[in-house]
């Protein structure tokens, strides 16, 4: 009788807990350093909804590891609430899926808020290499191996890297970074000479001439550069696994909270000055149900294990 007082007393402060939810600020974890698009499009909503909650939303950045550090971090922490991960593609697939023994499972260990929307990549090069085309950049990678280093930060560079060696024969150094910023930078330095990069940290190098585009990652062209070819136009091999971020709570997050969490991201999203400032980010906002991004999550694993497959990446 006594225990099941218990469990009542403590289902009715769990269930007040989150009516009362927010009482302070909102964490959301990211497994990139600052400047690079998930950073940008992070703080852009995270502003918005700091609006709409009355509680500061406070974007943490914890790079590193694939984005395994920022995921465990969620992981572990309290179910209240107050810390989130928005997440990339990259340790929601390629860290289960690659590793042996992954530190985590995406789906036991975390709750699905809400999908936040789609990257555009961009294949970027030097300008200091020749190359104007995607096959200009493989004759020229055949007549030079090993001289190019190819800087690579997600699971959507990695894989990109080992399908472009694949099909093509070529030798290229893979360089590992924490983040897409550092990434471009390099090459704009000089010491690395290709990555595939979202708009946010290319296109202004683009449009000055300090990086040069030869291909989006995308089914047609894209709206912010019409002049550079689709990937199946340019040759690659076709991209078929998502490239996405997602809002992620750690396991067993209060279906309460979950919901206005959803509720308030969704909004924000669907304000047209949000939408504006991160429609010039070339990101794709795109929401969904938290049971429509669980579902989504599972289908992902089963794209993303194939494509890793196909490029004969294999869990080490």
């Amino acid at each position: 009788m006594k225990f099941g007082v218990a469990i009542a007393l403590a289902m009715f402060a769990s269930l007040a807990g989150a009516q009362s939810w927010p009482t302070k600020p909102i964490h959301v974890i990211l497994q990139f350093p600052p400047g690079g698009s998930t950073d940008v499009v992070a703080r852009i909503l995270g502003q918005a909804m700091t609006q709409s909650l009355g509680q500061p939303v406070i974007v943490e950045n914890k790079p590193g590891a694939d984005g395994a550090i920022a995921a465990e971090y969620v992981a572990r922490a309290e179910p209240d609430g107050y810390t989130y991960f928005l997440a990339s593609n990259t340790p929601m697939m390629q860290v289960p899926l690659l590793r042996k023994n992954p530190p985590y499972d995406p789906v036991k260990h975390f709750t699905a808020v809400s999908l936040v929307g789609r990257y555009v990549y961009v294949l970027v090069v030097a300008p200091s290499l020749p190359a104007k085309s995607v096959q200009d950049l493989i004759a020229y990678a055949r007549d030079n191996p090993g001289r190019l280093n190819y800087g690579s930060y997600s699971g959507v560079t990695q894989l990109m890297y080992a399908r472009i060696r694949s099909v093509s024969n070529i030798d290229m150094t893979m360089v590992p970074y924490k983040g897409e910023a550092p990434t471009v930078a390099d090459i704009i330095g000089g010491h690395v000479q290709l990555t595939f990069a979202t708009p946010t940290s290319t296109l202004v190098h683009i449009k000055d001439g300090r990086l040069r585009a030869l291909a989006t990652l995308l089914p047609s062209r894209f709206a912010l550069l019409p002049e550079v070819p689709t990937a199946a136009e340019a040759g690659l091999p076709p991209f078929t696994a998502g490239t996405w971020a997602a809002l992620f709570g750690p396991a067993r997050l209060p279906p309460e909270i979950v919901s206005r969490m959803n509720k308030e991201l969704n909004a924000a999203m669907r304000r047209p000055d949000v939408r504006e400032k991160i429609d010039r980010q070339g990101f794709e906002l795109a929401g969904s149900t938290p049971e429509e991004m669980a579902a989504f999550l599972l289908e992902q694993l089963g794209s993303w294990g194939r494509a890793f497959r196909e490029a004969g990446m294999n869990p080490e």
